[in-house]
Order: C-alpha cells, then sequence, then structure tokens
C-alpha cells in the first residue's frame, strides 16, 4: 500500500473525532453515519495493523527459472506410439511404440533410443543417420499416441485422475478435471509436482497467461504428474 493512500485512510478514519461534539450527539446522528464510522474504525484498525507488521504488501513469488516453467516440446517416452515416415522412401515407413528400454528398431538402421527425447532431437539424428543410406534422408517423426496418466487436484471442479491417449498440456489437463472453479482457482499460480530419479521437483506455471495469450509456449505434463490448481488469497 502507498504512503499517500495510508495517509487518506487514517485521515478519513479520524473524521468522527474531530468533528464538534455536538454532532456526535446521539439524538442528531444519522444511522448512515454511525455505519460509516463503525467501518471507517475498522478500516483504520487493519491499516494500522499493517503498518506494524511491516507494510501490507505480498512476498513476491520465487524466481522460477524461465526454462523449468515452459518446454517448447513434449518428451517421449516408453509406452509411447511414433509414426516415422520416409518421404522418399515410403516402404521404410513404420509406426512404433518405444519400448521398456526406450529403444526403436528402425529399418535399415536397427536400436535407436527415443525415450527421453524430444520428437525434433529423435527426427535430427535419424535424417543424420538416414544421409549415408538413402538419396533423400527427409524423415519425419509424429507422435500417434502417448498413454499415460496425470492427477489434478485443487480448486477445479472435477478432482481426480486422468488417463488421456497422447501426451496433454497443463492446461488441457485442467480443463480435462472440469475447468478452473472460476469462485476459487488462482490460475496464475498452478503447481505441477514431477517426480524424476527419486527427486520431487515444484514447478509453477501462470495458466492465465496462458488463457490470455500472454504466453504462448505449452507445458506438456509427464506420466504421474500432479497438478494444484491453489485457491485465490482473500484477506476476508
Amino acid at each position: 500500500m502507498s504512503h499517500n493512500l495510508t495517509t487518506a485512510l487514517l485521515a478519513i478514519a479520524l473524521v468522527p473525532v474531530i468533528l464538534p461534539a455536538r454532532w456526535t450527539q446521539a439524538h442528531a446522528l444519522p444511522i448512515m453515519y454511525h455505519r460509516m464510522t463503525r467501518i471507517l474504525a475498522s478500516l483504520a484498525a487493519v491499516v494500522a495493523l499493517m503498518l506494524a507488521l511491516g507494510g501490507c504488501a505480498l512476498p513476491p513469488a520465487p524466481e522460477i527459472p524461465s526454462s523449468v516453467r515452459f518446454e517448447a516440446e513434449q518428451t517421449l517416452h516408453p509406452g509411447d506410439t511414433l509414426k516415422i515416415a520416409f518421404p522418399a522412401a515410403p516402404s521404410l515407413d513404420t509406426t512404433q511404440q518405444i519400448r521398456r528400454d526406450g529403444k526403436l528398431n528402425l529399418p535399415v538402421i536397427g536400436e535407436v533410443k527415443a525415450a527421453d527425447r524430444t520428437p525434433a532431437d529423435l527426427q535430427a539424428e535419424l535424417r543424420q543417420s538416414y544421409s549415408k543410406q538413402l538419396l533423400s534422408s527427409d524423415v519425419t517423426v509424429t507422435v500417434v499416441s502417448a498413454p499415460f496418466t496425470v492427477f489434478v487436484t485443487g480448486a477445479v471442479l472435477r478432482p481426480g485422475k486422468i488417463t488421456p491417449d497422447r501426451t496433454i498440456t497443463a492446461l488441457e489437463a485442467v480443463m480435462e478435471a472440469g475447468g478452473f472453479d472460476s469462485a476459487k482457482a488462482n490460475p496464475s499460480a498452478v503447481v505441477v509436482i514431477r517426480t524424476n530419479q527419486h527427486q520431487t521437483q515444484r514447478i509453477i506455471l501462470d495458466l492465465k497467461a496462458v488463457i490470455e495469450g500472454r504466453q504462448t509456449a505449452p507445458f506438456y505434463l509427464e506420466s504421474y504428474d500432479i497438478i494444484v490448481v491453489p485457491e485465490k488469497f482473500s484477506f476476508f
């Protein structure tokens, strides 16, 4: 709260104190004046408490590196089904599911690690690998399906487990859970809890910025992510 606003509120709250005594006699005091003085006195008490605590400004949100807020592209996992197409050699086209060991078995070049990479990374490696085998090494990698489980809780209409048949974004998961509870949800501070290699990571997402178009890079979820939609903060 600014210094000027604090001063103004305190000045208004003191109006009943500085008015002439004859104006404050019970038989001459309107009901509206009684109500206003009670409201202003309460407001003055709140302001005084805030000043005693060092101001009413909320502590700044923790800084989260932008690199962990949004990922430009999804990560592949075992169980994902990929379509790998060769425009110049359609006979090599294949649709495969990434094995538990994270690999694919492709024509001509054999086994390739696909898990824990983005489709773009895999596509670039395949183009390089096939450049020595084919006259045209153009290769495209498309995710056909990516079955996994995520959980959505907090201020949404239908909290619970979601089992989509493809990789989805955090905002899509919230929509699958019925959307934000408009009376309670704070979409500016959605938390994704992710466990990798026995470590838990908390990622803060501003999904309000996504809805309003101020943030355009999607954040893709990973299997067993937990999305927590917090409630709005209120003094009353």
